[in-house]
């Protein structure tokens, strides 16, 4: 029996719904930095996915602590901010996660994928789990 703790159900179920996440990381100076991001959910883990390069990707590598909320394409907040841990993923784990992102975002995300082999832009897959 899985013990579920219902204040992450909770937290987690404001996503629902939602076409975009808030991410905040952090900068060495404790300087929080938000940024919009599509988001797939599977099993209360969240998959983002973005540029290898990103700014954000670095935070995360040397903090995995993040926030986030539902918000908009703007990254205007609409939900609550919630405590969570980011970790950058590979091989089945990234591939899963892609694969959530193109079930939901569709035509948009194949389009995305041309441009960013065009460009030979590398990309990563991130997990976000809700902290208990």
């Amino acid at each position: 029996m899985v013990n579920e703790n219902p204040m992450n159900h909770d937290a987690l179920s404001q996503f629902a719904n939602q076409q975009y996440l808030n991410l905040e990381s952090f900068k060495r100076d404790g300087t929080a930095v938000q940024t919009p991001l599509w988001f797939a959910e599977d099993n209360g883990t969240l998959y983002v996915y973005t540029m290898a390069k990103a700014w954000k990707v670095k935070r995360i590598r040397r903090n995995p602590r993040v926030r986030i909320t539902p918000c908009t394409m703007r990254g205007k907040v609409t939900g609550q901010w919630v405590e969570a841990e980011a970790h950058i993923v590979d091989g089945t784990a990234a591939q899963h996660g892609q694969t959530l992102l193109l079930q939901k975002y569709g035509w948009m995300k194949q389009v995305g994928n041309i441009f960013s082999r065009l460009m030979k832009r590398e990309r990563i897959v991130m997990t976000i789990n809700l902290k208990t």
